[in-house]
């Protein structure tokens, strides 16, 4: 889509700070982060969200970008990984996203 911020991100058309990348997805700090380490897995093709259909090569990409993403950051005492669906759940850019979060205790709460 030529006006998703997402995947002007994975055509490296807009800049970002990319921890990890491989030719289904794309891994970039979170601008407003809400934790100390808070980076977005992305697949480089336009998907709004996780139930539209995503490949499954696409989504094992996702999986292994996101263990890729807590290697590098250095999670190994545990993250969180969320996806929202829409803007009733808060998603924003409608562009499947994981939002990788740690670097702290997150708690038991999800909000």
């Amino acid at each position: 889509m030529s006006d998703c911020i997402f995947c002007k991100i994975a055509e490296h058309e807009i800049p970002a700070t990319i921890v990890y990348e491989d030719d289904f997805v794309i891994a970039f700090d979170d601008l407003n982060p809400q934790a100390p380490v808070h980076t977005l897995v992305i697949p480089k093709a336009h998907h709004e969200s996780i139930i539209d259909d995503v490949p499954a090569e696409v989504l094992a990409a996702m999986a292994h970008a996101v263990s890729e993403v807590a290697r590098i950051k250095g999670l190994e005492e545990g993250f969180r990984v969320i996806s929202n669906k829409g803007e009733a759940a808060g998603q924003t850019v409608m562009h499947l996203h994981l939002h990788v979060l740690g670097g702290k205790s997150l708690g038991e709460s999800l909000i």
